[in-house]
């Protein structure tokens, strides 16, 4: 039986769908439209709420770690993990448009390309700060003497820029292999790993999903949970009450982690199936978007679980929230004195004008 493929995707992610000759064009898209509808819906309703919460959710942390608070270790790897977010969030009303327009790119090759890039490149920045602040806390907390003499500025600035280098290396293939498709008035946006050898786009395939589910997944949800659980046991022995507080941070980080990107790169690997079998191919394209949608979702969480709970943040927003209310409050006040005093100067010469007539 012959086949004939085309590829189908909402993120880096695309279904290469086998489908055979004998299906009609007309059963396809009707098989499409009825399959995906409440995906598109659930898919677009994450998206909206990652952007709606991520973008001033991030913003508020890169103001305080970059313009409030003075520059540490720590608040740098918290600004550079809230820009990569922010970066990322910004992007997502090109993926809610693709979406709503069910799956159409009307964008072009050049924000084809250039869009999955950023998103990739955001996207396993953020995964990458977060396995960063895990090590660092381990090695402040555990490792002092160590921490003390390598734990400067310049060596956090070397670390940043090796992480955006591994970033911009996990999204650089986006910008070789992403182009644009027009297929029956529909223009999709996909990886073309290969016009034509299928033995090549499944090497590429296979190198590419397994690289970013090793790099972007594995190692840094191992590195958390080592450093972690042992940073756990540590402060176990000190006190109780800090010990509770500081596991349930802990276990709430690690949960949506692992809730976040689970799916979308259980759903990445299992999509190397369709190559040789199209059995699951409801499933995937079921899956993928919501997966997706999961990992976008992750985000908008980065900054409530690592800043906004903290104990230094809270006080220093009140304390901005307070200082930015004292000067609206004092310019109101101000503004109604000189108002009166106006109205007062004015009823005066009114007054003597009067009077000389």
């Amino acid at each position: 039986m012959e086949e004939s493929g085309y590829f189908f995707d909402e993120f880096d992610n695309y279904t290469y769908s086998f489908y055979p000759i004998e299906y009609s064009q007309e059963d396809l898209e009707l098989e499409e439209k009825v399959h995906l509808g409440a995906v598109q819906w659930v898919s677009l309703a994450l998206y909206g709420l990652a952007f709606v919460l991520g973008v001033p959710g991030n913003a508020i942390v890169i103001w305080f770690t970059g313009f409030k608070w003075g520059k540490t270790v720590t608040t740098l790897w918290f600004l550079n993990l809230a820009i990569a977010d922010f970066i990322f969030v910004l992007f997502l009303p090109l993926y809610m448009s693709y979406v709503a327009m069910n799956f159409h790119w009307p964008f072009g090759t050049w924000l084809c390309k250039v869009n999955s890039f950023i998103a990739l490149l955001n996207m396993f920045a953020s995964v990458f700060f977060l396995t960063v602040i895990s090590l660092d806390r381990y090695i402040h907390l555990i490792h002092p003497v160590f921490s003390q003499r390598y734990r400067t500025l310049k060596n956090a600035l070397f670390v940043i820029g090796i992480v955006w280098l591994m970033a911009f290396m996990v999204g650089g293939p986006a910008l070789y292999f992403r182009e644009t498709l027009d297929l029956n008035n529909h223009t999709i946006c996909f990886n073309n790993f290969h016009q034509n050898d299928t033995s090549v786009i499944l090497m590429r395939h296979h190198v590419l999903t397994w690289m970013k589910f090793i790099f972007g997944y594995l190692l840094p949800l191992l590195t958390m949970i080592i450093c972690y659980s042992l940073l756990v046991l540590q402060v176990k022995r000190r006190a109780t009450l800090t010990s509770s507080k500081y596991f349930w941070t802990i276990l709430a980080v690690l949960l949506a982690f692992v809730i976040c990107w689970t799916p979308f790169h259980l759903f990445s690997i299992w999509e190397l199936s369709i190559h040789h079998s199209n059995h699951f191919h409801h499933v995937l394209q079921a899956g993928l978007p919501l997966s997706t949608g999961l990992a976008f979702f992750n985000s908008c969480l980065n900054p409530l679980l690592y800043v906004l709970i903290s104990k230094k943040f809270q006080v220093g927003f009140r304390t901005s929230v307070a200082e930015l209310l004292k000067h609206t409050l004092r310019d109101v006040s101000w503004s109604g004195t000189m108002s009166e005093q106006l109205k007062h100067s004015e009823a005066k010469n009114l007054c003597l004008l009067e009077m000389a007539q």
